[in-house]
């Protein structure tokens, strides 16, 4: 079964998780065909953390899970930090495919959601 981590930052504001959890359901509600499984982990300053979220994924039966980074820029984050939480899951879950996304900010539709966003205030 496959699943989708979105893997955010975590703040201490509790509007900014929230809103990684109704993005998270949004995504639940849209790519069930292709993700059956979806839920959210945060590097820090929230729960449920990366780990914690890969293993609510595994234990709704995920056998693939795809690690989505909802970050930007390709900061120490999503280089570094990211990946060493994921890889040290993995030796835990040899039998559990986990791969990770590209971050948002890498992705060809940036430019255009950003001139929408400007354009949502142009006059």
């Amino acid at each position: 079964m496959n699943a989708l981590l979105v893997v955010a930052h975590g703040s201490r504001r509790q509007q900014s998780n929230d809103e990684v959890s109704v993005i998270t359901d949004k995504l639940r509600a849209s790519c069930h065909d292709d993700y059956t499984i979806v839920h959210s982990g945060f590097l820090e300053l929230a729960t449920p953390s990366i780990p914690d979220g890969i293993e609510q994924c595994i234990n709704n039966g995920a056998t693939r899970i795809t690690v989505l980074p909802y970050f930007l820029n390709s900061g120490r984050h999503v280089v570094d930090d990211v990946p060493e939480i994921v890889d040290t899951v993995s030796k835990q879950h040899p039998d559990v495919e986990i791969v990770i996304a590209p971050h948002l900010g890498a992705s060809p539709l940036m430019v255009d959601l950003l001139i929408d966003s400007a354009k949502s205030v142009s006059s």
